[in-house]
């Protein structure tokens, strides 16, 4: 929103223009309307919660028609039954009759049986549409079939993975009429604009929503509303089909706020020879570029946080470990996240998800043994393989890290190989542990041979290391499979920048040889006595650690059945699949993980 803005202050033109300009005909379009009609605009639809008794809800619409509304949405599946929503929507049409247009939001809140109560009460008093009846496509496409009634998508819509566009087919069906589009959760302008012609070129209405957004969000949403209504008059033309008529688009959000963020009123009414309640683009327009900002309702501005570096000495067997440690947030916060790293990483691959948690948590990234600028000093001259740096090791040294760093419990966040280790702690110790974040990891190999096998090749890598150096190694390392999209990704080469600067191989490859996955005690079977929450995650792109993630999370919720554990396995063990990225998926697509792992904490911290 702030470069399309940017963008039309520099050409000195409406954010509409910006939007219409890479299509002549639509740009010409939108020129012809404006200069004829100086408030051209879009109309909107009011948002009305159905808490009350029917008379009470139907005298509420009437209040809203009176100020102009013509399209008026309720809130159902909130009440003890789907008759008693059906009974409020009958009162409104006797109440107001219909002369407006009304549709009705169940959130997903129905099963396919309430659904179809609903509908077969509703049917005769004509609503617009139902929006998201039932949970699931297919329900919602057998709704579609056997309800009669018109249907909107929503929710369906957000939690598309990835493209949007290929996964819309399972929607052509004729019985869904309208999207309803919020750009603040599909991904943004290009998505929703995407998403808003698939549903013109299959007839269908695209409805521009918000999400309790300030005006700020609401002036650049209907100057993209108004974009899409003539992209939709366009495509009418081209077919040589009939529009739908005038859609009134979902900002009545606005009035559910009592203050905003700005000193000025975003304008929206109904104009002097409209039809309808509505906003008008040149209003949009002229409210951003005179934007003030009224500051005594700003209760918090955020600026990018700095991390601080420390080290701290934590003492093992035969040696001492030398902790690069960074931090952000509040060192007062009970959240505390513990971010751990891969093999070649750095404490330095967190920063980002680091700064974009900090406001809500206590965050901590080290360097691991061997990597950065971590050391392991010998004590009195021991023999250095006598120093064991293996997976339980580590684990132990940092279970120590946290006990000086917290007096309460961690989550720990673990990538690759810091997921093996994440693991591990979990298991070991998990009354300083409240929760894992597993990244692209593994329990471990269940069978003894393929352990040699693999501790074989490892032992072969760090003597690679030793022989030919870190940036033979280095580029050797990422040629393999495993980081085929990765090596894709445009922050590849500097990620590759950052691997040359460990300080010690020799401390390097030692970890590489004894933090092998074949040196390491498979952890299949411990995951029956896992306890605490754990939300293992994989990149979509990564065949053979979505597969191992699959199996984690299906044995640890089949142990639990087995036991008859009282407890939720289904709470306990969570699975999210990350769209566009293969192994490194807080590289490649870290904006999805940060979501998760704030749901995540969320959901830990829950009284």
């Amino acid at each position: 929103m702030a470069i399309l803005n940017l963008l039309a202050s520099q050409r000195k033109c409406r954010l509409s223009e910006i939007l219409t300009g890479s299509n002549p005909l639509l740009r010409d379009q939108s020129l012809v309307e404006y200069n004829q009609n100086s408030s051209a605009g879009i109309h909107i639809c009011a948002l009305l919660d159905s808490d009350g008794t029917p008379m009470e809800v139907a005298l509420a619409v009437t209040k809203l028609v009176d100020e102009g509304f013509t399209t008026v949405k309720l809130k159902v599946g909130r009440r003890a039954s789907p008759a008693e929503d059906a009974a409020v929507i009958q009162k409104i049409r006797e109440v107001v009759g219909y002369k407006i247009n009304i549709r009705a939001d169940a959130n997903r809140k129905w099963t396919y049986k309430q659904a179809i109560e609903f509908g077969s009460r509703v049917k005769s008093l004509c609503l617009q549409y139902i929006e998201e009846p039932v949970s699931s496509v297919h329900d919602l496409i057998k709704f579609c079939e056997n309800s009669g009634l018109p249907v909107a998508l929503d929710e369906s819509i957000d939690n598309l993975k990835g493209g949007p566009i290929q996964k819309l087919h399972q929607f052509v069906h004729p019985g869904i009429v309208a999207v309803v589009i919020k750009p603040s959760v599909v991904g943004g302008f290009e998505n929703a604009a995407h998403i808003a012609k698939w549903a013109h070129m299959h007839d269908k209405m695209a409805i521009i929503s918000s999400a309790y957004e300030s005006s700020v969000g609401l002036a650049t949403y209907i100057q993209f509303a108004y974009y899409v209504d003539r992209q939709h008059d366009l495509i009418s033309r081209l077919k040589r089909y009939d529009s739908c008529g005038t859609v009134a688009h979902g900002f009545g959000t606005y009035q559910w706020l009592t203050e905003d963020v700005s000193e000025q009123k975003l304008k929206i009414l109904v104009p002097p020879l409209g039809d309808g309640m509505g906003a008008s683009v040149e209003d949009a327009h002229g409210y951003l570029h005179h934007l003030n900002i009224n500051d005594e309702k700003i209760e918090k501005t955020y600026s990018e946080e700095k991390l601080n570096s420390y080290s701290i000495q934590v003492d093992g067997d035969h040696f001492s470990y030398v902790v690069k440690v960074q931090e952000a947030g509040d060192c007062t916060n009970d959240k505390v996240v513990l971010f751990l790293h891969g093999f070649l990483g750095t404490s330095e691959d967190w920063t980002p998800m680091m700064k974009a948690l900090s406001p809500s948590a206590r965050v901590i990234a080290v360097d691991l043994p061997g990597h950065g600028e971590s050391q392991i000093l010998q004590r009195d001259d021991e023999n250095f393989n006598q120093i064991s740096l293996t997976i339980q090791s580590v684990a132990d040294l940092l279970l120590k890290l946290i006990c000086n760093i917290t007096d309460g419990e961690v989550v720990v966040v673990g990538y690759s190989m810091g997921a093996r280790i994440a693991l591990q702690m979990i298991l070991n110790e998990n009354h300083k542990i409240s929760g894992a974040v597993l990244i692209s990891g593994s329990p471990g190999l269940r069978h003894e041979a393929s352990r040699r096998r693999r501790t074989a090749i490892d032992k072969s890598r760090a003597q690679f290391l030793l022989t030919y150096g870190l940036e033979c190694f280095i580029k050797t390392w990422y040629s393999g499979k495993m980081w085929t999209s990765l090596r894709e990704h445009p922050q590849f080469d500097s990620l590759v920048r950052t691997r040359r600067k460990h300080s010690n191989i020799t401390d390097l490859s030692k970890v590489l040889a004894d933090s092998s996955i074949g040196r390491q005690k498979s952890l299949w079977e411990d995951l029956k006595h896992l306890e605490k929450p754990v939300l293992i995650v994989a990149g979509e792109k990564d065949v053979k650690f979505k597969e191992i993630a699959e199996r984690m999370c299906s044995e640890t919720r089949e142990y639990g059945e087995r036991e008859a554990d009282c407890r939720s396995n289904q709470e306990l063990c969570e699975m999210i699949v990350v769209p566009e990225s293969g192994h490194a998926v807080h590289v490649e697509n870290p904006l999805p993980l940060v979501r998760a792992l704030r749901k995540f904490l969320v959901r830990l911290h829950q009284p």
